[in-house]
């Protein structure tokens, strides 16, 4: 398994990580075969939201850990909290507080490896969100934190206000998700490709060793399914099929594959339950396409060059 570097620090990550949204679908010796085949191949950083199967998800995880061969301390687990489903977003210090206290509780586990925030709160105060961190880092409860879904300006904003440095921004990014580098690449030019979505954070990322998680990077559109097989993207599949033969992987290995050739050194967040799809999904890590194949990936699957 690739590593790369944790946002500033020279700490080494797992280019991939096992996200568990759908573990609240899974039996505890259903969870703990995806956990265990994410182990074996070097995926040890788990994600993880309180708002997941509405916190049924970090249950499963938790109940599952307790009866694996696996300490605490072989993982990296990161959860995410600040969304109320249905009715706001919320950064406040007292929901943030909260959410993590309820996060350690579902899972059993004495503290997080990282804390994400989950979708920018319009009312957030930095300052507020400042305390809550202080607190949580000084209580022992987490030691890392990053964001999701921030734009640069907003990124920099909470920043500003923090004693620690954000190490993650969970932003989605795969074959079927390319805006964060369509825009390079139509600069100054009128198609849609060319419109600035996310205030250039992918840029701003390399200039200040932030890690970028990709979260559902085998999705089309917003969640409405996985394009790998999908009859909807022939092209795509034809090209993802001949370069899976070429490297004697499977599909899923060719697109995570084209991620992570990015100089940006993202981290993937593979969300499947499937353990031959997180296997062939964790031998991606271990190709480095060529510039054209890239490229033939990117054409194929709808985009275009000037």
């Amino acid at each position: 398994m690739k590593q790369i570097k944790m946002g500033c620090t020279t700490l080494d990550i797992p280019a991939m990580a096992l996200g568990i949204m759908r573990m609240d679908k899974k039996s505890i010796p259903e969870a703990q075969v995806a956990i265990q085949a994410a182990y074996d191949s070097d995926i040890n950083f788990i994600d993880s939201a309180d708002i997941y199967g509405g916190g049924k998800s970090e249950e499963v995880f938790g109940q599952a850990l307790k009866q694996m061969n696996l300490k605490r301390e072989d993982l990296f687990i990161q959860s995410k909290t600040g969304i109320v489903p249905g009715e706001r977003y919320d950064f406040s210090k007292e929901h943030i507080l909260k959410g993590v206290d309820g996060i350690l509780d579902r899972m059993g586990i004495d503290y997080l490896d990282a804390l994400v925030l989950h979708r920018p709160d319009a009312l957030f105060d930095p300052e507020e969100v400042a305390e809550a961190f202080d607190q949580l880092q000084a209580s022992g409860k987490v030691r890392f934190f990053g964001v999701s879904n921030f734009d640069a300006a907003q990124f920099e904003l909470l920043q500003s206000a923090l004693s620690q440095r954000l190490m993650f921004n969970q932003l989605q990014f795969g074959l079927k998700h390319t805006g964060m580098i369509d825009f390079d690449m139509h600069m100054n030019m009128l198609d849609d490709p060319s419109v600035d979505r996310d205030g250039q954070f992918l840029d701003y990322a390399r200039l200040h060793h932030v890690t970028v998680q990709t979260w559902s990077s085998f999705q089309y559109g917003m969640f409405e399914g996985t394009f790998i097989n999908n009859d909807g993207f022939p092209k795509l599949n034809a090209e993802l099929q001949k370069l899976a033969d070429k490297y004697n992987v499977g599909k899923n290995a060719i697109a995570a594959a084209w991620i992570l050739r990015h100089p940006a050194n993202m981290q993937m967040l593979v969300g499947s339950m499937n353990p031959e799809h997180i296997k062939d999904s964790a031998k991606g890590s271990d190709i480095e396409l060529t510039r054209q194949e890239w490229y033939d990936l990117y054409l194929a699957a709808g985009n275009y060059l000037a």
